[in-house]
């Protein structure tokens, strides 16, 4: 048959990088790009510098690149729209991952300085320091560790829960300073699992320090102890991130999911009858 050829168009994430870094220039934010200097499931990160030469990291979100059956249960930045493209949720993931750095920030959480911010692009300031996971040895590794576990417990106490908690999203510089970075899938203590997230962010730790450290402490932080302090999490929802959110973008993930999967289906469901064919095509000229 003929396929048939339809005029038209559509943004892709290249295109929208281009978008994005323009405005990015336009705002003074950044000057030049560097080298890529990491790749996550959901982003990108390159080197980045302002006119003066000031080093800052690029970071490009690219939600869709991996299935969202995982981190669908804790993403709640879709607004109130029934079809959205990975385009416009990336935007979303940036855009609430930039207010979260500017929050926490302000009440001195360590975390990267903002910079801007614009389409699914976010910039802040450099990060002196390492990947917790690139780390083999500690010298002080108990006050490390239980630095760890109070910056878990002042998440608590601002009504947040990091929710991927763990070695790679932890930076430590050469005088063993935290950094807490990937900030996206944070929830809220009032989640309705936010006990299990909480310790699943706390066991991540502990587990990490068993295996690579040699050392294990039963000193651990517990939610139903915390007490809330300043509700970051309201302040977010007041701004319109995650009021009635959450079951409109697992609506999105799922519709997205099965049609990639009838796609995927009807693709192998071709294959198959093309391979029926060329085998009765063989069977036949075997005759």
């Amino acid at each position: 048959y003929q396929r048939r050829v339809r005029g038209g168009y559509h943004l892709t994430y290249a295109g929208y990088d281009y978008l994005a870094l323009r405005s990015l220039c336009n705002q003074e934010a950044i000057y030049s790009i560097g080298n890529k200097i990491g790749v996550g499931k959901e982003s990108d990160i390159y080197i980045a510098a302002d006119e003066e030469g000031e080093q800052h990291v690029l970071k490009l979100h690219r939600l869709g690149r991996v299935c969202f059956r995982k981190v669908k249960e804790k993403r709640d930045y879709l607004k109130r729209r029934k079809n959205a493209s990975w385009l416009y949720l990336s935007r979303l993931a940036a855009e609430r991952e930039f207010s979260f750095l500017k929050a926490l920030h302000e009440r001195g959480y360590p975390v990267p300085e903002p910079v801007s911010w614009n389409r699914h692009a976010i910039v802040m300031k450099l990060v002196q320091g390492y990947p917790l996971s690139q780390v083999k040895t500690i010298t002080n590794t108990a006050k490390v560790y239980t630095r760890l576990m109070d910056l878990v417990s002042r998440l608590a106490q601002m009504g947040l829960i990091h929710g991927d908690f763990n070695e790679f999203n932890l930076m430590i510089d050469d005088r063993e300073r935290i950094t807490v970075i990937d900030l996206p899938q944070m929830i809220s203590t009032s989640h309705a699992n936010a006990e299990y997230y909480f310790d699943r962010d706390v066991e991540c730790i502990r587990t990490w320090f068993r295996k690579r450290y040699n050392f294990d402490s039963d000193d651990r932080p517990y939610l139903s102890d915390i007490v809330c302090e300043s509700a970051v999490d309201v302040e977010m929802k007041a701004s319109g991130y995650s009021r009635d959110l959450a079951s409109q973008f697992e609506e999105l993930t799922l519709k997205k999911e099965d049609e990639e999967e009838g796609e995927s289906d009807s693709y192998e469901s071709e294959r198959d009858e093309e391979d029926e064919e060329s085998e009765g095509e063989d069977e036949e000229s075997e005759e």
